[in-house]
């Protein structure tokens, strides 16, 4: 059975399937657009249906992107139910690093330029931009890459309290919208069998600071001071949910 609904800033006919406010044509084809419609613009570029009938339709937000191919952060905006693309943003962070010394402005710098390259390679759509390292004693900590890397990681950290920076950047039609969350971490005096024991269990070696929280990783610690656990994963999704709420989309 065929319905006709409108929303999301247009008049189309569908075939009933799982719908969410956000996946208006994620399940089966997309939907066909049978009528025209009048558009004007509204917060941060969305657009706005105005119906034969003189009603205007609910605003459709620009399309939703992560600039990210890591696969946490993209299990993390999983959780939204929103539909959204992933993309890699393909910035040079190298120079990033060697321009900018101070941790925290080299998360912030990575994320805006990750959110911004994506955007630029697009129309109006609302783009997400992550970096985030592990710092102790102003050293930063990036992924270690090998088995090795992530020994060596751990036996730095162990017995010791380290920070966590986890900086976002959204950037949609009308500018970008960025923040850095900080998690402090205190790690048990773990002993060499233990850090042998995890590394061989969970092989972190894609991850700042050789652990996952979220698995076995939680193991490894006496005390975490955060506002966001999903920040430690990569993507804080309780700022998220709030901006992306502020620029229009229907959460939950």
């Amino acid at each position: 059975m065929r319905r006709r609904i409108v929303g999301v800033g247009r008049i189309v006919d569908f075939e009933p399937r799982a719908l969410h406010p956000n996946r208006v044509g994620v399940y089966g084809r997309a939907p066909a657009v049978r009528e025209s419609h009048c558009e004007s613009k509204t917060a941060a570029g969305f657009v706005a249906a105005t119906r034969a009938d003189g009603m205007v339709a609910a605003a459709m937000p620009p399309p939703l992107i992560l600039a990210s191919t890591s696969p946490y952060r993209r299990d993390l905006l999983a959780r939204l139910g929103a539909s959204f693309s992933c993309e890699k943003p393909g910035v040079d962070e190298d120079a990033v690093k060697r321009t900018l010394r101070e941790p925290a402005a080299v998360v912030a710098e990575l994320a805006q330029q990750k959110a911004r390259a994506v955007a630029a390679r697009h129309g109006p759509a609302i783009v997400v931009g992550s970096d985030q390292c592990a710092t102790v004693d102003g050293r930063v900590l990036d992924k270690p890459g090998s088995a090795d890397g992530a020994t060596a990681q751990l036996r730095l950290l162990r017995g010791r309290e380290h920070r966590l920076l986890t900086a976002v950047a959204i950037a949609h039609p009308d500018g970008l919208v960025a923040w850095t969350e900080t998690t402090r971490l205190c790690m048990r005096a773990l002993t060499d069998d233990e850090i042998a024991r995890y590394v061989a269990a969970e092989r972190p070696f894609d991850c700042a600071g050789s652990y996952k929280i979220e698995g076995l990783g939680i193991s490894l610690f006496d005390a975490i001071d955060g506002a966001d656990q999903t920040a430690i994963v990569g993507l804080p999704l309780l700022r998220l949910c709030r901006e992306l709420r502020a620029l229009g989309m229907l959460l939950p």
